[in-house]
């Protein structure tokens, strides 16, 4: 008896073994892969903070955050952040006035609306115009929405903030529809069920129950959309002009961070000047903003959650 158990006891400790090692061959792989984008990230840090260290020796921290003129391409350059900022600001605040409430009620509509045939034909019609490369966005801008709002203001020039901004705005609304609409769709039933079981209508029900219910998702697909619209590069370089301007007028030209990034990195000056150091110092600035973004859409979760 013990001579035959013996060999089934080696086989079943043979395979707790095998079964222990592999979970620990994943659980290293996972924690590799964390590793890499932790890695990545702040390898990206590293880089732009050395890089705009040497822009820094040449051009003063308070100039760089106070000139309203950005002219490194000029003979007498001149580096203030600002028309950058108030640039990438205004194309990013027009966009997210489109893609914010039409992202939202296309959730709202399939998660609590539609049936189920049609939200599976219109998600990946969805999916697919995320796909769109940005360049084709920019030249619609360009060609297509700006002459229509020509009509409307014919006053407005070519090159404008609006139209770069609506078609970002409708860039992005893939991306909020779809993760807010996944996380609509995680709220349990239950909820949906004791809400019209009090009366509550559809309507009621989406946006008392559900919304709340699913509000960190829906901030995190908000987040998204607003680091998408602050990084968007091409529309933006086709459609607004790419002119430094200190301007809120979105109605106006004028250049954002990643735009100028663009234009320096075409090889209009050497590696080793100020003015190509400046992309670096941009970049910094750009990854600050988002990370502020990141930041207050965290707090503003947490908060909500604890009053929900």
């Amino acid at each position: 008896m013990n001579q035959a158990s013996s060999p089934r006891n080696t086989r079943a400790f043979a395979s707790l073994r095998y079964r222990k090692t592999r979970d620990r061959i994943v659980e290293l792989v996972l924690l590799a892969a964390g590793l890499v984008a932790v890695f990545t990230t702040v390898a990206i840090v590293v880089i732009l903070v050395y890089e705009s260290s040497a822009f820094f020796e040449h051009v003063s921290i308070k100039e760089f955050l106070t000139d309203t003129m950005w002219t490194p391409l000029f003979a007498d350059a001149r580096y203030g952040i600002l028309p950058l900022v108030s640039g990438t600001l205004t194309v990013t605040g027009v966009a997210l006035l489109v893609a914010i409430p039409v992202g939202t009620l296309i959730a709202i509509y399939l998660s609590e609306f539609a049936a189920h045939r049609l939200r599976e034909m219109v998600k990946p019609v969805l999916e697919l115009l995320g796909a769109v490369p940005t360049v084709v966005f920019g030249y619609f801008a360009l060609l297509m929405v700006t002459p229509q709002l020509q009509k409307i203001w014919p006053d407005l020039p070519g090159f404008n903030m609006l139209s770069a901004g609506l078609v970002i705005g409708l860039m992005i609304v893939p991306y909020v529809a779809s993760i807010a609409e996944d996380a609509m769709r995680a709220v349990p039933r239950y909820m949906r069920e004791g809400s019209y079981a009090m009366g509550a209508t559809r309507l009621q029900t989406a946006l008392r129950v559900v919304v709340p219910g699913a509000f960190s998702g829906i901030a995190a697909a908000y987040i998204l959309g607003i680091s998408r619209a602050v990084g968007e590069t091409m529309v933006v370089a086709i459609a607004a002009g790419m002119m430094p301007n200190l301007t809120f007028n979105p109605t106006e030209p004028a250049a954002t961070i990643t735009a100028f990034i663009v234009q320096v990195s075409l090889g209009d000056l050497p590696h080793d000047s100020i003015g190509y150091q400046s992309i670096f110092a941009a970049g910094l600035v750009l990854m600050v903003m988002t990370l502020v973004l990141n930041v207050i859409g965290f707090f503003l979760t947490r908060r909500f959650r604890e009053a929900y």
